[in-house]
């Protein structure tokens, strides 16, 4: 048994096709098939039904891959170790971003990263929480940047900053740029919110007093992206909330429609987090510090409210 042929077999199991698989760890097709019946007979079991379309993994298949995924992880991890040793920065660094903090921090923080540490090939994707936390699981991200906390036994969770939430309420009747208003005040049936998916919204739906008696099927307008949002309550379809972060690029005719909550303001907590046998720690220390250095002077607020991104169902799911 070879650590090359576990890469064979993982490979299979994300792509459930020999020739897609083969692709992706670049050698042909007959190789990667003889290598994997090689370890097959090897053990003398059957680890993928190749009768059926796709290709599933046999019963036992499914507990060879979980165990050849943590066999693989920690082998790569040999080369990390060497690294921190030395106290090298560099190498790819896969990373995670969930949709409403992507568009705002990353244009922050990865010119200044990038030109500091050069030798770090940063791999990043834009993914959901619940996507984020599969691929770390799986081992195919080395850390993400989500909205927390969300108590995941094995994940570490390594504060970053709390980003306030902020109304925006065109065709307000209190135009006065100094009123704040209270959370008591917003009503979940009159809120624009993101689609499904989006933890942001998790985070609204948990803010509103209303929230208790929230229906999904009352819910009128929903999007994927922020800019949309705006511009459907610009159209008085209604008000919506947006992280602190996505304000500061609003044109100034629209920066008049924002409202800022009494205190303690409610916001949510950005997180980097990571497995916790992570060894990559060079490049993550590296990533938060240059975070921590770009946001210390965009957000200055301290008295906050951190509000759960986690929706009711999975709350109830983790406890």
């Amino acid at each position: 048994m070879t650590i090359t042929q576990l890469h064979y077999v993982l490979a299979v199991a994300e792509h459930k096709n020999f020739t897609k698989a083969a692709q992706k760890v670049f050698v042909t097709q007959p190789t990667l098939s003889m290598q994997i019946q090689k370890l097959e007979e090897e053990l003398e079991v059957t680890i993928f039904d190749r009768t059926k379309k796709p290709i599933q993994l046999t019963e036992v298949g499914q507990k060879i891959v979980q165990q050849a995924r943590n066999i693989v992880n920690e082998s790569d991890r040999i080369q990390d170790i060497v690294d921190q040793q030395k106290g090298f920065i560099g190498g790819i660094f896969r990373l995670g971003v969930i949709p409403t903090i992507m568009p705002t921090l990353l244009p922050m923080f990865i010119g200044s990263f990038m030109k500091k540490y050069p030798k770090v090939k940063l791999k990043i994707e834009e993914l959901h929480t619940e996507a984020i936390l599969e691929k770390l699981k799986e081992g195919h991200l080395d850390a993400a940047i989500a909205a927390t906390p969300l108590e995941i036994e094995g994940i570490k969770e390594n504060v970053l900053y709390y980003e306030p939430f902020v109304p925006y309420i065109p065709n307000s009747e209190d135009t006065g740029s100094s009123a704040k208003i209270n959370i008591e005040d917003l009503d979940i049936n009159d809120m624009l919110l993101l689609e499904d998916g989006h933890c942001f919204k998790d985070g609204i739906i948990n803010l509103c007093k209303a929230s208790r008696d929230y229906d999904g099927d009352q819910l009128q307008l929903e999007s994927g992206s922020f800019e949309t949002l705006i511009k459907l309550a610009n159209e008085g379809m209604g008000m919506t909330l947006l992280p602190y972060l996505h304000t500061l690029d609003l044109k100034e005719s629209e920066k008049k429609n924002l409202k800022m909550f009494k205190d303690p303001v409610p916001a949510r907590e950005v997180s980097l987090i990571y497995n916790r046998s992570e060894l990559k720690m060079q490049i993550i220390d590296a990533i938060r510090s240059t975070i921590a250095g770009v946001v210390k002077g965009a957000i200055t607020f301290q008295n906050v409210k951190i509000i759960s991104p986690l929706s009711k169902k999975k709350e109830f799911q983790n406890n």
